[in-house]
């Protein structure tokens, strides 16, 4: 089974989305965007630009846990990762955002 995104709305009628590895963890998060339509090109954009490992950017947060954020070719963020104890975790995640990311499979969130 393949990762699947998963598109939700809130309460002030944003969308994001989030991509969810083959056992339902969240190993990617969007930004917010102002329409369904944003949210389904950002979720082009992680599809396109995940395979890639240039797109990637290692980060350090100010309590020493590790993240990373995933850039469009235009250099914008399309999603940040959640945060890791290690930077082995880190590039694990990378790993399933590279291998999940292309997939097609989009559900409508809770």
């Amino acid at each position: 089974m393949a990762g699947w995104y998963e598109v939700n709305k809130n309460g002030q009628g944003a969308f994001s989305f989030v991509l969810k590895a083959a056992n339902g963890e969240v190993i990617l998060r969007s930004e917010s965007y102002d329409s369904r339509a944003a949210a389904d090109n950002g979720i082009a954009s992680v599809q396109k630009n995940s395979p890639n490992e240039a797109a990637y950017t290692h980060s350090d947060a100010s309590d020493g846990r590790f993240y990373f954020n995933l850039k469009s070719a235009n250099h914008q963020v399309i999603g940040t990762s959640q945060m890791y104890k290690t930077a082995t975790a880190r590039q694990a995640g990378m790993a399933s955002v590279r291998t999940n990311g292309p997939t097609t499979v989009i559900k409508e969130g809770a």
